[in-house]
């Protein structure tokens, strides 16, 4: 399938009756359906789905579209999607250590690349913290540095072990024993997709 017939299909999915008089609506991204302004109207898709949960088969349509025309970003950005669509969203906002009290010492891609260990309360057998492993996307930012304040996104591994998790709820981020950030929850979404087998 084309870039064109993808973007397309994937406009056709979004609800015109869910959109509010100030939203962008499959109108508005219609206007960008011409080879020049196809990141345009790819970029407007993305945002659309900010506003309302949209099926897994409009972030995958998007991922191909954004994969045939080499936006590496935005392909990673709707697979990530693709992941919430199945799994579920997990916000927070999340306060990295600073340099000088944490063994991070260097910003980290936003892009969803870090999966590092998450305290999210459960406890093991001799008391220890039981950590579970979640990908990490900072919203709109490419990179995170020490000591920045950040809203993310959380992808865990096992997304049944997350499950207890709700708003206003702190967990604490760890890339070894110590602790590299406390992150406060924010928003926690079911998901709108059945998981894949």
């Amino acid at each position: 399938m084309d870039v064109p017939r993808l973007l397309e299909a994937a406009s056709l999915l979004v609800p015109e009756e869910s959109a509010t008089e100030n939203d962008l609506t499959v109108n508005d991204v219609w206007e960008h359906f011409t080879p020049d302004e196809w990141e345009v109207a790819l970029g407007l898709l993305e945002e659309l789905g900010d506003g309302h949960p949209l099926p897994l088969s409009f972030w995958r349509a998007l991922a191909t579209a954004a994969e045939q025309m080499r936006l590496e970003r935005s392909a990673a950005w709707c697979h990530w999607r693709c992941y919430e669509a199945q799994h579920g969203v997990i916000r927070a906002d999340l306060t990295l250590r600073p340099a000088r009290h944490a063994r991070r010492q260097t910003p980290f891609s936003g892009a969803g690349i870090l999966r590092p260990m998450w305290n999210i309360g459960p406890r093991t057998p001799t008391g220890e913290p039981d950590l579970y492993v979640a990908g990490l996307w900072v919203e709109f930012a490419p990179f995170m540095e020490p000591g920045a304040l950040a809203t993310v996104r959380l992808a865990p591994l096992t997304p049944s072990n997350w499950t207890h998790l709700r708003p206003g709820q702190a967990i604490t981020m760890h890339e070894d024993r110590t602790v590299a950030g406390t992150a406060v929850v924010q928003d926690v979404q079911r998901p709108s997709a059945p998981a894949a087998p």
